[in-house]
């Protein structure tokens, strides 16, 4: 199995997870845990995983002029992203998260043309195009819209935002991943990110109520540190280092896929001939995008 393979491999694994995400990270909030107590303890405990690993890699020292660029990766990536993000899944629902979430490959390949000069192919255009309209298929008219979102508009202004943050993110760090070893990277950044965000995130963080959380939001608690926080971005950084910024947010149309399999699992959701349809196109978007041009002779 080449790298490329184990990339693409990677790219799946944390969209996986995120479609995952979607359900457990909103069956927490905001019963339990507030959306930015969730992220302090989301970083916080990437930040201590990604610390703890990085002293089995070789040490690092990262050059003062890139320390602009790790500051701006740590603010999109680590603060932006995530508080936009599950404060607009407590304020909205899992269902409009995947549909806007889908955005994210169109504005990381328009920021990658524009900022760092990425070629758009008409392979990938097409398959950006494929999977854009299966995933708005799937979303508008293949799942049930949840009740439990009191302001669903600010919610989705707040997932695009998420989409923007994230785009600027997987851009910016693809320049310091050809210098530095990801556990270098990942542990500055979760560092610098618990700092910066933690003004924001602290107050709800003191309100939490461990002494009555149920095991079931518990799990849901571990389940998104380690899966949905520390894998997730160790998948994507190694993906980094393989596939262009694009190929990888790309990925991010299967999380409606796997958000309604999840669903069905669960019994909360069934499978139909639009789903399915749906989910080809989907597939095969993601295929075009990740699909490595044929040279010419």
């Amino acid at each position: 199995m080449n790298t490329r393979t184990l990339a693409i491999l990677a790219a799946i694994g944390a969209t996986t997870i995120y479609g995952i995400n979607h359900t457990i990270a909103k069956g927490v909030m905001p019963t339990y845990v507030k959306p930015f107590g969730f992220i302090m303890l989301r970083l916080v405990g990437a930040t201590l995983l990604f610390w703890a690993v990085s002293f089995f890699v070789p040490k690092e020292i990262i050059e003062k002029k890139d320390w602009g660029r790790v500051l701006i990766c740590a603010i999109t990536g680590m603060g932006i992203n995530m508080l936009s993000f599950f404060k607009g899944l407590a304020l909205s629902t899992p269902i409009n998260s995947s549909v806007l979430i889908t955005v994210s490959p169109i504005l990381v390949v328009s920021l990658s043309a524009l900022l760092i000069k990425e070629k758009i192919t008409l392979q990938k255009g097409i398959g950006i195009t494929l999977g854009f309209i299966g995933a708005v298929t799937l979303i508008l008219f293949g799942a049930e819209i949840r009740q439990d979102a009191p302001n669903i508009p600010l919610g989705n202004l707040l997932f695009i935002v998420n989409a923007v943050s994230y785009g600027i993110y997987l851009i910016l760090v693809k320049k310091l991943l050809n210098k530095y070893h990801p556990f270098t990277l990942m542990k500055w950044l979760f560092l610098i990110g618990t700092i910066l965000c933690s003004p924001i995130t602290v107050p709800e963080f003191l309100e939490v109520k461990w002494a009555t959380m149920p095991k079931s939001a518990v799990g849901g608690v571990v389940f998104v540190i380690v899966c949905t926080t520390f894998l997730t971005y160790l998948f994507n950084i190694f993906a980094l280092t393989k596939l262009k910024a694009s190929t990888v947010s790309s990925f991010v149309y299967l999380q409606p896929i796997i958000g309604i399999l999840f669903a069905v699992l669960a019994g909360k959701d069934h499978i139909d001939t639009l789903k399915i349809v749906a989910t080809l196109l989907i597939m095969l978007g993601v295929y075009l995008v990740s699909k490595k041009p044929i040279p010419n002779p």
